[in-house]
């Protein structure tokens, strides 16, 4: 008697051991922006600078997006909040009081929640003398119940800085501007023009 009510305990514990799932966790897109770092996120493969450049833009403009939304849902007066504008204050090259007035005022204005970054394509365009780096991608915005509001077709302009480190030459990547129009730069240095 007692082997069987072991047997019949042993086979309990079998049917409860198997008839649990293990439920994969699935880490949010506000997680992986907590932990990410400004490291490499390109495979040690070579890759063409484009494809570089590409990829790096296409994260940086997510990244961007992500904590714009993420400190338009809060308060604005919060130490977290702080944070936030001040991470993304440290995406662009010079950034003041104006950086961010049209991407604050179109994602307000529609109630954005969440974005997803598309079709991302950098190019670069000759004004005069000077070489703008740009690209141009497709946001497409959610509300707050993820539904789709729309997509738009926005443009960036970048720079990036060479910083060299150790006989290695790398760059930092900057805004110039976001979600607006490029800036015309003029190559004449100032003075008086007659």
């Amino acid at each position: 008697m007692k082997i069987i009510n072991k047997l019949w305990i042993f086979a309990l514990m079998m049917l409860a051991l198997t008839s649990c799932k293990k439920e994969e966790q699935t880490i949010s897109d506000l997680e992986k922006l907590r932990n990410s770092s400004n490291q490499k996120t390109y495979p040690a493969v070579q890759m063409d600078s484009v494809q570089v450049i590409n990829g790096i833009t296409t994260l940086k403009v997510e990244q961007l997006l992500e904590l714009t939304t993420l400190y338009l849902s809060g308060s604005r007066n919060t130490e977290i909040d702080t944070t936030i504008y001040s991470q993304m204050q440290g995406y662009f090259h010079k950034p003041d009081s104006l950086t961010f007035k049209p991407l604050f005022k179109e994602l307000e204005s529609l109630k954005v929640k969440s974005v997803k970054v598309n079709n991302l394509k950098v190019y670069k365009e000759i004004q005069n003398q000077d070489t703008l780096d740009l690209a141009k991608f497709n946001v497409e915005y959610f509300d707050s119940k993820n539904k789709s509001i729309g997509t738009f077709e926005k443009n960036a302009q970048y720079t990036l800085i060479s910083k060299p480190v150790k006989f290695k030459k790398e760059f930092q990547f900057y805004f110039v501007n976001f979600y607006q129009n490029p800036l015309k730069k003029d190559s004449t240095s100032l003075g008086v023009t007659k």
